[in-house]
């Protein structure tokens, strides 16, 4: 058995806060919005996709963020992410905890705890 790759992260939400994650993971952080099957579509939420990551965030009442469990998502450009969150608003935090990355964590508009990070071999060759 064989675990192929990670198909999504599901993260939590307001109920009715669509146009505010579409806000946040779209236009922030430049994601896709990805259209929900009908069958899903009535129990509000939305998806976004970039690259080979999806999140998905779905309604849950009540809401509590996750302010410690988070996705790690890699990316090819550290600073033009933390560029694009701070000129939202959004506060960007460095951590220098793991060897062989540079990475920061913010959070989205509900208070989810994200993490972004770039390789030390990616950023060598830039």
């Amino acid at each position: 058995m064989d675990f192929l790759r990670l198909h999504h992260t599901q993260l939590a939400m307001p109920i009715g806060e669509e146009d505010a994650a579409r806000a946040f993971y779209s236009r922030v952080l430049g994601m896709a919005e990805v259209p929900k099957p009908d069958v899903l579509a009535a129990r509000g939420g939305v998806w976004f996709k970039a690259g080979g990551v999806e999140l998905h965030l779905g309604v849950q009442s009540p809401f509590v963020p996750a302010t410690k469990a988070h996705p790690a998502i890699l990316v090819d450009d550290l600073d033009a992410i933390g560029e694009n969150l701070e000129a939202a608003g959004y506060e960007t935090t460095p951590d220098e905890a793991l060897p062989g990355h540079r990475r920061f964590y913010a959070n989205d508009p509900f208070g989810n705890r994200l993490e972004f990070l770039q390789t030390e071999d990616n950023l060598a060759s830039d």
